[in-house]
């Protein structure tokens, strides 16, 4: 885990050296200082001249000046080296998300993903810095003062020998106690900005169904359980610092009031200098609060592990889709064919999506397909351009496996219009050309009247240039939809998928442009997903998809002459609702 993080590091490696170097030089100063003070303070007392306490406060001003220099340029050194590392490791995770197949981002929700890269994140950043400045300071400054609290008295350093350990022992408890509970809240998390992204995407929904208040006591029990747990864990960290403290003094009682009664000096009974002990109740001061500062790193280390781990899954993940050794870059035709296809969307799963898919549709072909809800009519179509691969059985285009293919080719050739149509923050020119970035104007509009878009575009002030709010929301479900399916057209693709795709435009805009399709691109192949027979009925297959097979192929004519889910779905949206009526165009049409 720490090997893959570190790899995130990268130009920030001199940044993370130099604060180290900085620190250590830092705490070296600080603890000099202590001693110096006892030199100082022996010869001022024999002699008090100005040009003595000239000379040794000038000197004890420079190792003060250097000292605060060094720790500016450890704080420095730190903060570039985490910020650049945080920056590099959420470009990381976002490269590996992009990487992704749709059944990798399957494993993760949305919700869990803003997380991983917002707070988990800014949590392995904290831990870094103090890695970098405090996790060296802390035990450097532990190990100086020791040596020089020995150097100036032995007999009162052993008091530092007395306390250390009862203060270690109680922050490693703390640490103990506080490990789990941060590790659990952080799960916790995703819960809460699940909560948040779903009362926002769904706000229209709350207010028409004057669910507030259900929402709001929803979000308050989520980030209430998040509040629970951190309080709780920031109840036993507060302990720390009485505990810091009362150490601290009696560390100080001692050498105040305790140890001088049985000071030895060069083998009899004597006084300590009042020069050693400020120096030694300085040195008290650093000892445990190194030690106090060591036990922050350690919680905070611990916080950021679970973070780093969640970090790590993201990163280690690979995509389920991978380039073939020798990828073919050039599709041929439209030309469709699905082979004794089986299709789950977890290998470990028992129910399978598809079962047995047998299709053979020629290139310019018009296929329709129906079925009910959960008939897999988006599976059997996210095959084609490899947004998930067949788990049996193969997928042709242009006559070749679609697994031989080079991805960006064949996702080039074969354009999809989804189910959520998504449109970006931007002009409608710059969503357009999504499809292709070269595209010129003229290419735009003639794509745009393809989809029958150009004209309620150009009724906008703005037109072209309007801009698209994020996910489109200052324009209509039906403009949406066309603007999709322009920037699909314009990638001039072999194969195009409609995915339920004209649902919310109105018969006759939809009739526009499945007419305009037909006299535009005849040698495109056109996978229309749909809910209306109208939609399909002039294609020339339609495929009727019933719990994952295949329950029949044919045209509109035949379909309803044989097929019972066809006869059903078109007498409930047939405006007659007529059995004879729609019995004897059969009998007109043959």
């Amino acid at each position: 885990m720490l090997k893959k993080l570190m790899g995130s590091i990268r130009q920030f490696k001199a940044a993370s050296i130099l604060s180290p170097v900085c620190v250590t030089l830092e705490v070296a100063l600080e603890c000099i200082i202590p001693l110096y003070m006892v030199e100082m303070l022996e010869k001022i007392q024999i002699d008090n001249s100005i040009k003595t306490i000239l000379l040794y406060g000038g000197v004890l001003l420079a190792l003060a000046a250097f000292s605060l220099l060094f720790g500016v340029l450890a704080g420095k050194f730190a903060a570039t080296a985490s910020t650049g590392f945080a920056r590099n490791l959420r470009k990381d995770m976002y490269y590996s998300i992009q990487g992704f197949a749709f059944s990798n981002i399957d494993k993760f929700s949305a919700p869990s993903l803003v997380t991983r890269m917002t707070t988990d994140v800014s949590n392995v950043q904290m831990a870094y810095m103090m890695i970098v400045r405090i996790a060296v300071r802390s035990p450097i400054m532990l190990v100086f003062s020791l040596i020089m609290a020995f150097v100036i008295n032995v007999k009162i350093a052993l008091v530092f020998l007395a306390v250390i350990p009862v203060l270690g022992v109680g922050l490693f408890i703390m640490f103990r106690l506080v490990d789990p509970i941060f590790t659990r809240v952080f799960k916790k998390y995703d819960a809460m900005n699940e909560s948040i992204q779903e009362n926002i995407k769904g706000i229209r929904v709350v207010k028409s169904y004057v669910r507030d208040e259900y929402e709001e006591k929803k979000f308050g029990k989520t980030s209430n359980d998040v509040r629970y747990d951190f309080l709780k864990g920031e109840k036993i960290i507060a302990l720390s610092n009485p505990l810091m403290q009362f150490c601290m003094w009696f560390s100080i009682l001692m050498i105040c009031f305790i140890v001088p009664m049985f000071g030895i000096k060069d083998g009899a009974k004597a006084e300590v200098p009042s020069s050693e002990m400020s120096s030694l109740i300085v040195y008290a001061s650093q000892i445990l609060s190194s030690l106090m500062m060591l036990n922050m790193v350690m919680i905070m280390i611990s916080m950021s592990n679970t973070s780093a781990k969640r970090i790590v899954e993201v990163l280690d993940e690979e995509s389920n889709l991978h380039n073939p050794d020798n990828p073919v870059y050039q599709v041929a035709n439209g030309d469709v064919r699905f082979e004794d296809v089986d299709f789950k969307y977890d290998i470990k799963a028992d129910r399978r999506a598809l079962k047995g898919v047998n299709l053979d549709i020629k290139s310019g072909e018009t296929v329709g397909i129906l079925g009910g809800t959960g008939s897999s009519k988006t599976s059997l179509v996210n095959l084609i351009p490899r947004l998930y691969d067949a788990t049996g059985g193969h997928v042709y285009v242009g006559g070749i496996n679609v697994k031989d293919y080079d991805l960006d080719t064949l996702r080039d050739n074969v354009a999809v219009v989804l189910q959520k149509n998504v449109l970006f923050s931007g002009t409608i020119k710059q969503n357009l050309r999504w499809g292709n970035p070269d595209a010129s104007d003229e290419e735009l509009e003639r794509v745009c009247r393809l989809a029958q878009a150009h004209d309620f575009i150009m009724s906008f002030p703005d037109k072209y240039d309007t801009f698209i709010e994020q996910g489109g929301s200052n324009v209509s479900g039906g403009q949406k939809q066309r603007l999709c399916i322009a920037r699909a057209l314009l990638k001039k693709p072999k194969v195009l998928i409609l995915d339920d795709s004209t649902s919310a435009v109105d018969t006759k805009t939809d009739a526009l442009i499945r007419r305009a399709f037909a006299e535009e691109i005849p040698d495109t192949t056109k996978f229309i997903i749909a809910q209306r027979v109208a939609s399909v009925q002039d294609a020339d297959k339609i495929v009727i998809m019933d719990g994952g097979s295949v329950a029949d192929v044919g045209t509109h004519e035949e379909l309803l002459a044989r097929n019972p889910i066809y006869k059903e779905v078109y007498y409930s949206q047939n405006k007659n609702n007529d059995k004879e009526v729609v019995d004897d165009e059969i009998s007109e049409n043959k």
